[in-house]
């Protein structure tokens, strides 16, 4: 039975603080407002200020509208304060019902709120971090290391060595690192030479760290229309494990799902990395029979990514219980392009704990021989779950 319908008091205190977290409204009107703007000083100003409400300040803004302290959060202006009092006070914004009345085009405004489902504010991320789930509940303190970020090899801006000794830093023990497979250019995506060389230089960074943090040789591959990936199977041999994640037709309403089951049943994928591909207040991402999705990789013993950039969250918690309910493994990943980007994986944690998901069912909490073992099953082993994986996975759903 899916936990989320066994809700202890603490789990049901974590739904309604979610459901009525003002932060997250409040950047939301920030961001209507934004659109109706007539110059770009403004919409930008107001984004702006939608961002840091949403991402950037641990507490309420009902506490600090009525500490009259909100404006002390720099960029925040007198323009945001009124909006978000009237908020608090009121329950919406008068003015920004004002000027979407006058600015007419309703259905603009419904498609961006729909862009927006099921995020998490810091501070309900937060909130979600610290609440008393219990012990079986993932949390921070089972997690052993983050397994999609990306190096100076493709997009990102640090170095392997560098983000190994962050991970450190962190208390982890392991990282993978996924930079952009070769057929998505716009992301300095690798060749296959150079994948060869950067394999060399992991193995460099692993003998330098003797053990204190293990860097696994990942990719991220792109799922492709038909849910074959832009990498052939030799090609993923040459990797311990592959991200397939969508990057293209991210913004069409049509079904999706055949693309999404093809893609985790593709040999040597061992994550379906941010699943949707959505982009908050951006685009809404893949359209699919999500339940048909987790139930395939479940069957395969593909992980599903949590992805915790702010800008993702995906997939979030709303759809991390329908994965639980069809008893998949999960991947709890910041899809890190720099050193601070790495704290990304509180969100992912975040939505995993609003969803009731237990340690035992993610794969980063996993020690180092199961995690390894996993890997080399999704690598050349029988392309279906084993039996034994699914009953473990599903008796430490029920006692937890």
């Amino acid at each position: 039975m899916n936990l989320v319908t066994q809700r202890t008091p603490a789990s049901r205190a974590l739904h309604t603080a979610i459901e009525e977290d003002l932060n997250i409204v409040a950047a939301g009107l920030l961001q209507d407002i934004a659109l109706v703007q007539s110059n770009e000083r403004s919409r930008f100003g107001y984004k702006r200020a939608a961002k840091i409400i949403a991402a950037a300040i641990d507490r309420s803004v009902r506490d600090l509208i009525e500490e009259g302290t909100l404006r002390d959060v720099p960029f925040l202006g007198a323009s945001t304060e009124r909006i978000v009092a009237e908020l608090v006070r009121g329950g919406e914004s008068p003015s920004v019902k004002k000027a979407l009345a006058a600015y007419g085009k309703r259905s603009d405004i419904e498609k961006r709120r729909g862009f927006r489902r099921a995020y998490l504010s810091r501070h309900t991320m937060r909130r979600a971090l610290d609440a008393p789930l219990g012990p079986s509940i993932v949390s921070t303190k089972q997690f052993r290391g983050d397994l999609q970020m990306h190096s100076t090899w493709s997009d990102g801006i640090e170095s392997i060595a560098a983000l190994a000794g962050a991970a450190e830093a962190l208390g982890w023990s392991r990282i993978g690192i996924t930079d952009h497979s070769y057929g998505l250019p716009i992301a300095r995506g690798m060749s296959m030479e150079a994948a060869a060389r950067q394999g060399i230089e992991i193995d460099g960074v692993n003998e330098a760290f003797a053990g204190r943090v293990r860097v696994y040789k990942g990719v991220e591959a792109n799922i492709l229309a038909d849910g074959s990936l832009d990498l052939d199977e030799d090609e993923r041999r040459v990797f311990e494990y592959v991200i397939a994640s969508p990057h293209s037709l991210l913004r069409r309403d049509t079904d999706q799902t055949a693309r999404m089951v093809n893609a985790v049943r593709q040999r040597g994928v061992a994550i379906l990395g941010h699943p949707q591909g959505r982009m908050y207040n951006s685009r809404p991402g893949v359209a699919a029979d999500w339940i048909a999705v987790f139930r395939e990789a479940a069957r395969h013993g593909v992980a599903i990514e949590i992805d915790g950039n702010w800008h993702r969250q995906d997939v979030d918690y709303e759809l991390a219980a329908l994965a639980m309910d069809a008893d998949c493994f999960f991947a709890l990943d910041s899809d890190a392009h720099s050193i601070a980007e790495l704290a990304f994986t509180d969100y992912s944690i975040a939505h995993a704990r609003v969803a009731g998901v237990p340690a035992d069912r993610v794969v980063n909490c996993w020690e180092q021989k199961k995690f390894e073992d996993w890997l080399a099953d999704r690598q050349g082993g029988p392309r279906t779950r084993r039996r034994h994986d699914v009953h473990k996975a599903t008796k430490a759903t029920k006692m937890s």
